[in-house]
């Protein structure tokens, strides 16, 4: 019984490291979302941190302000989407698909 629980921690312990690998790894991989047609675009890390947002100088029109700001919510939202997709997909591989609380 014992020596049971002890290769259950051992086991417990390498999946840890894997996931702390993971995230490392997640905070230099990137993914890229645009809006209106790739008038604004984002660069979004594995750790949801805005890393770039370009905006074509087409798409700013002081008379329309709004519509600005939501193609950049727009790509922000869908390019953090994409980050966290990247980040579930790459956990599954070491957690089996089980979702661990408080992990990613």
């Amino acid at each position: 019984m014992m020596q049971n629980m002890n290769n259950i921690m051992k086991q417990a312990k390498k999946i840890q490291e894997r996931i702390t690998k993971i995230q490392e790894e997640m905070e230099k991989k990137t993914v890229e979302a645009t809006s209106g047609g790739g008038m604004v675009s984002v660069v979004i890390n594995g750790k949801n941190e805005l890393l770039s947002l370009k905006i074509e100088k087409e798409v700013v029109n002081p008379e329309d302000i709004d519509m600005l700001q939501d193609l950049i919510m727009a790509a922000v939202n869908e390019g953090m989407r994409k980050a966290q997709e990247m980040v579930s997909s790459e956990m599954a591989k070491v957690t089996g698909g089980f979702n661990i609380p408080g992990m990613f």
